[in-house]
């Protein structure tokens, strides 16, 4: 019998590379269709190896979901960014392999980031998702999120919603 080791842990530089890889393949599941084609191969052409390595060491918080030593999900989190929001932590991304999704790993990967945001003082949560991404809002308010925000983003000439979520 063979045991599969599943972790939520810090992202290390070595993991550079899988992020990489998780992010490829989860912009292309999550945003074909509702982001213009260039706007999301461009965003995918930015998020190579080099910039993951840069962003494990600018020091905002980011975990990865282990399963069997392979790199299926990330979170970056941190103190909430926009002082117009009643939160004092926010959720930036939370994204897990598609083959990977639907199995419980994204309320695992949620839950053990609450908790730190609550060991740090951030009782009040934003997240923020695109509007059409039916998926991710659906995920956000199972997990007891309510909708307080709508602003419009530019994503390659096109002009997209996007809601913000509070969890107390």
């Amino acid at each position: 019998m063979t045991a599969i080791t599943i972790s939520v842990r810090r992202a290390r530089s070595e993991d550079a590379a899988d992020l990489s890889t998780v992010f490829d393949a989860t912009w292309r599941e999550a945003y074909q269709g509702i982001l213009p084609a260039i706007a999301l191969e461009r965003m995918i052409g930015r998020r190579g190896p080099r910039w993951w390595l840069a962003t494990i060491g600018r020091g905002r918080p980011l975990v990865v979901l282990d399963v069997g030593d392979k790199v299926v999900g990330y979170v970056s989190y941190g103190r909430c960014r926009d002082r117009s929001l009643p939160a004092d932590g926010e959720i930036d991304e939370l994204y897990l392999a598609p083959e990977y999704q639907g199995l419980g790993f994204g309320k695992r990967l949620f839950k053990a980031v609450r908790n730190d945001l609550d060991d740090r003082g951030a009782k009040r949560v934003a997240v923020w998702c695109l509007a059409d991404n039916e998926r991710a809002c659906d995920f956000y308010r199972h997990m007891g999120g309510r909708m307080i925000a709508e602003t419009n983003e530019r994503f390659g000439g096109s002009s997209l919603t996007k809601s913000c979520f509070l969890f107390r």
